[in-house]
């Protein structure tokens, strides 16, 4: 993973984290760097990927150390955040993403600032954005 340190690094709560992380692999091209798993043997206390150079965290949902409060979006009725990559081609990013599992929320379009763009929801809950820059308009 990266030798330099991360100003913010995301950590996505998640029901099944392992199967998550298969998800994130073929969904974003994410590359795993590390897993732990809990004592359970069912749970992953912490594990960390790295997508589009970026590292994030990715962990079971642990309500017992919480206060009994769940924290998975799907458990919260959704996220409020949004994890935005730029990537080479927005559409075949989408594309991968919905066969991987992830649903649609605005298909690729050319937005008024300048880019391709587009959001899924994984089937985490977690939302993710894609974007790449729109040629120049002549004229």
């Amino acid at each position: 993973m990266a030798d330099r340190p991360q100003g913010v690094i995301p950590h996505l709560v998640v029901h099944d984290a392992a199967a998550a992380l298969d998800y994130y692999k073929k969904a974003l091209g994410a590359k795993e760097a590390m897993r732990m798993p809990a004592e359970d043997g069912r749970r992953l206390m912490h594990s960390e990927i790295e997508v589009n150079g970026a590292r994030i965290f990715v962990r079971d949902d642990f309500p017992e150390y919480a206060g009994g409060q769940r924290s998975a979006p799907k458990d919260l009725g959704g996220t409020t955040v949004t994890m935005h990559l730029e990537v080479p081609n927005c559409d075949a990013a989408v594309d991968r993403a919905v066969a991987a599992g992830a649903t649609v929320v605005m298909p690729p379009m050319d937005a008024f600032w300048g880019a391709r763009y587009a959001m899924v929801l994984d089937p985490y809950g977690h939302s993710w954005s894609f974007a790449h820059p729109l040629p120049p308009k002549e004229g």
